[in-house]
């Protein structure tokens, strides 16, 4: 799936790091195999200079790792600043190399001898790799950073619902579905309790509800006021939500204030980014979606649409043995964010016409929702991958006469 590194016949020496937050084991062996370097190293600039640095004079170097992202961020940056060749290891090819390995143990010593071993003796497993730009950097972290927002506003909403499922059914089918709405946060801020939103009345309601949601505002009261005539007993526990509501619904409001922030940088930075335009004239690629795609494939070299499509989990998986087993399945490996970026963008595509004839084709065949939007991202896969090495826009097919 990873592309040969480019120059790797003049490599003299082969660096594997098992990268760590606090320090680094490396691991380094020439071309015949013999190590030349064996020992933990901190998460330092200057000692990875050094180690770098003392084994270029031995030749050409190549510095493997098996996380790019995150922790493995600087000893990439520093390998490229001292000018040698960079690439890394995929976990699956990583922990299937290691099965060839002796010994069952898992330890920071014997993970960085496997990436040395391989990056001398399996170059095809490893991948080129080229260090993100400083937009891509920045992508990176804020999409990062909006998954966490997104993961936590989810859980609050739910919390808000489960607290409102409990002290008023009734109630939550009304306000349960319009947690996102800016409205019904403030009015859970104002009036967190059954008893003090009927105190207020349904006009008072309404007029909260109608500064943030004009159009919207008065209908919602009156579905309120009627949810409200449904319970008349109070259940155990309505004080203590009565205190935690109010609290959850700032702080779901904060939340949501936080990610449109968030998305109005992420729209900045891909707007400025030379593949925005390339990117968003495919159909189904908003911003979010672009910003992912330039997260997960920017830096990453895929020789064709399948090396893609696989990296992303989206070829599917041949299951032959003898006469009794035969067929094709999903695989369940790969990118799982960027899968997901092509999933929903596939799903979005479904308006523009060519997509929503290639998915009712696979509809026609027998495929169910899911599989049938998977197989046209697997298509779409072919198309964006041209995009990228040619730095094309997205160009609708012709339909052929019949």
């Amino acid at each position: 799936m990873g592309t040969s590194i480019v120059g790797y016949d003049d490599v003299d020496v082969f660096i594997g790091v098992d990268v760590g937050k606090g320090e680094h084991y490396a691991v380094a062996v020439d071309r015949a195999g013999k190590r030349l370097f064996d020992k933990a190293l901190p998460n330092d600039e200057a000692k990875l200079r050094d180690l770098i640095g003392g084994l270029k004079s031995r030749g050409r170097v190549l510095f493997v790792v098996d996380q790019p992202a995150t922790i493995g961020a600087l000893p990439l940056a520093v390998a490229q600043a001292e000018g040698v060749l960079i690439g890394y290891i995929p976990g699956l090819a990583m922990r299937r190399i290691a099965d060839l390995h002796a010994g069952e143990a898992k330890t920071d010593a014997r993970d960085a001898a496997i990436i040395a071993e391989a990056a001398r003796s399996l170059p095809h497993a490893l991948r080129s790799l080229e260090l993100a730009d400083e937009q891509v950097a920045e992508l990176s972290m804020l999409c990062g950073f909006d998954d966490d927002l997104a993961q936590q506003i989810t859980a609050t909403s739910n919390r808000v619902r489960g607290l409102l499922t409990q002290i008023h059914p009734a109630l939550e089918r009304v306000i349960g579905p319009r947690l996102d709405h800016p409205a019904v946060m403030d009015l859970l801020q104002r009036y967190p309790s059954p008893a003090s939103l009927t105190a207020a009345g349904e006009k008072r309601i309404g007029d909260r509800l109608a500064k943030l949601a004009p159009r919207i505002g008065r209908r919602i009261a009156a579905e309120i006021t009627q949810a409200l005539t449904e319970q008349t007993v109070v259940v155990v526990g309505t004080n203590a939500a009565t205190l935690v509501l109010p609290r959850l619904a700032k702080q779901l409001a904060g939340l949501r204030e936080q990610r449109a922030e968030i998305a109005v940088e992420v729209e900045r930075l891909v707007e400025a980014h030379p593949l925005h335009p390339v990117l968003t004239s495919m159909p189904g690629v908003g911003v979010r979606t672009a910003a992912r795609l330039l997260t997960e494939v920017s830096g990453k070299h895929f020789a064709t649409a399948g090396h893609l499509a696989s990296y992303a989990g989206l070829a599917p998986v041949t299951r032959r043995s003898g006469s009794s087993i035969r067929g094709e399945h999903a695989s369940r490996r790969g990118n799982k964010i960027l899968k997901r970026a092509l999933f929903l963008s596939a799903f979005a595509a479904l308006r523009d016409p060519v997509s929503r004839a290639y998915y009712d084709r696979k509809i026609t065949q027998g495929k169910q929702h899911n599989q049938a939007l998977i197989a046209l991202a697997r298509r779409r896969c072919d198309v964006l991958h041209a995009m990228l090495r040619d730095g094309t826009l997205y160009q609708a097919p012709i339909p052929i006469a019949a």
